[in-house]
This record gives C-alpha cells, sequence and structure tokens, in this order.
C-alpha cells in the first residue's frame, strides 16, 4: 500500500466509481522528457478506499508502437459517459502540435484504447488538458487550453463534440482569456500568460464553475471562474480571489462517499516533487471556499 505522498505524479484527477476513488495523473519522472524506450509512455490509476492508502501504480494505458505521438503524455482524465469511460489526455511529437485526444475501455482499470482517430483540437493549435462537458440538455463539449507558447495570452476553449465523443462537430469558440483577471500579472512581467487544467463543477444552486490554473509571480495557482447564464456559452467572469496560491495547482473537484466535498491539486509545482494534495472545500452556492 501505498500514502498520499509516497505517489509523485502532476494534475491529478480523482474518479469516483461504485465506492472506490480512482486516480489518475501524469507521470512525474516521464512528464518533459521522451525515453529512450518508448514503450515506457503511459498512464497509470491508484485505487483507494479512504483517500489515504492507495494501491500501486496500475497501468491503464501504454503506448502502442504504430502511435503518433512521442512526447508530453499529459493530464489524464476519466469520465464515465453511456455506461463506458473515457480518458482524456494530451499528446505531442516535435513535427506535430500539442493537442488532446480520447481513449476509451469499459472499466477504470483500463486497458484504454484509442477511441477518437485523431486529437480533438484543431491541428494547428497548441493544445493541452481536455475535459469533457455534458450540458444541461445532454450536448457533450471538450473544454482545453489554447496554450501562451502559441497566443502569448493562453485561452480556455469549448468545443462541441459528437454524441460518441469521437470528433468535433463545430468550430471552437473562447471562454476565459488569462490575461483579464485582476490578478493576471503574465507572470511577473514575462509575458506568460497561462492557461492550465480547466475542469467544470456545477454548484448545488444551479452555477456553473470552472476551476483552471495559471502562473502568477513565478507561482502555479488556482483561480475559479463563472458563467453568466449557468452554461457553456455564457460570459464568464474570473473571481479576484484564488482558491489556490502556494504554488500548486492542475485540480478538479469531487464528492467523496461520506458527502464531503474536496478539491485536488499537485503541490508543490516543481519537477519531480509533485504530491497529490486533498482540500476539504464548501459550496456556497455561487462559489466555493476552503475549510
Amino acid at each position: 500500500m501505498l500514502k498520499t505522498n509516497d505517489i509523485t505524479i502532476r494534475d491529478p484527477y480523482v474518479l469516483v466509481h461504485e465506492g472506490k476513488y480512482y486516480l489518475y495523473g501524469t507521470r512525474s519522472h516521464l512528464c518533459w522528457q521522451q525515453p529512450a524506450e518508448l514503450s515506457t509512455q503511459g498512464f497509470d490509476v491508484y485505487v483507494s478506499d479512504d483517500l489515504e492508502n492507495w494501491s500501486a501504480a496500475i497501468e491503464v494505458f501504454k503506448r502502442p508502437a504504430d502511435f503518433w505521438a512521442t512526447l508530453n503524455f499529459w493530464a489524464p482524465e476519466v469520465h464515465e459517459y453511456n455506461g463506458e469511460f473515457y480518458l482524456f489526455a494530451t499528446f505531442w511529437n516535435k513535427i506535430r502540435c500539442r493537442g488532446t485526444q480520447i481513449l476509451k475501455a469499459k472499466s477504470p482499470l483500463g486497458p484504454f484504447t484509442i477511441h477518437s482517430p485523431e486529437p480533438i483540437t484543431p491541428s494547428d493549435w497548441e493544445c493541452l488538458d481536455g475535459t469533457l462537458y455534458i450540458a444541461k440538455n445532454g450536448t457533450p463539449y471538450m473544454v482545453f487550453c489554447h496554450e501562451w507558447v502559441q497566443i502569448k495570452e493562453g485561452t480556455i476553449c469549448a468545443v462541441q463534440l459528437s454524441p460518441d465523443l469521437k470528433s468535433p462537430v463545430k468550430a471552437p469558440f473562447t471562454l476565459i482569456n488569462a490575461a483579464h483577471p485582476s490578478w493576471a500579472d503574465g507572470d511577473a512581467g514575462k509575458g506568460r500568460y497561462v492557461t492550465d487544467g480547466p475542469c467544470l463543477y456545477r454548484t448545488k444552486t444551479g452555477k456553473l464553475l470552472m476551476f483552471w490554473s495559471s502562473l502568477r509571480n513565478g507561482k502555479y495557482v488556482e483561480a475559479v471562474s463563472i458563467s453568466s447564464n449557468d452554461e457553456i456559452d455564457g460570459e464568464w467572469t474570473t473571481y479576484d480571489e484564488l482558491l489556490y496560491a502556494e504554488d500548486g495547482g492542475h485540480g478538479m473537484a469531487f464528492t467523496a462517499n461520506d458527502g464531503q466535498l474536496y478539491f485536488t491539486l499537485h503541490a508543490p509545482n516543481t519537477n519531480y516533487h509533485e504530491h497529490p494534495t486533498f482540500l476539504k472545500i464548501k459550496d456556497v452556492g455561487h462559489n466555493v471556499v476552503r475549510l
């Protein structure tokens, strides 16, 4: 058994399914480099009954020999949709733009196989961190980041998906610009208006929130934005107060088996030293607050 601090991953994502917690994330030791043996690229899950004691890593996806991506196997998150499990993840190689592609399995334990024939994100955009959002009318969307490395002021965008989650059906549209919040400082004047790790959450009063990360004064931070019409196509406003400003981020919210609402993120944002962190939060209707 592993304790939470024994797990070194970035971008933690928790799926709660049939009383168990499934923790996915980016393999920290392979995050930034192409390994000599490409077959070592993939994703793992850790399983727990209590958010404290975890199984050893269980590989849920191993890079197929003919898979296009060789670098940046990042930010896996698993969503249950129509009785099956879909893994959204970021991939890259040196001659194609980084993007999010969708995998599929019949179990949270995998094995996951390629579902969307190509990345869902535009082929000429540098993108990352796709997440699934289902509108109130049942329409599926993928929310993702268009990276600052290409456009300077990073944005968060959404694109409508086909019902089978295999392809986009319309052009993407922009929700958030990282240069617009009151606290945005371009990472202390370095010109890096970063958008990372969007995740949608509907409050107990029906408000639609988005958690996302950026850099502020050299630290990784977690922000919260709210939609004006409680849907993905509303006008998005980012709160002045950050949810987390202690150099951690790329988080998401989930409800534990006892009803407690948690926010998980990785901290510190230091290469090869990141661990999943679990914060108790409270839904106050128009926002969430840390307890």
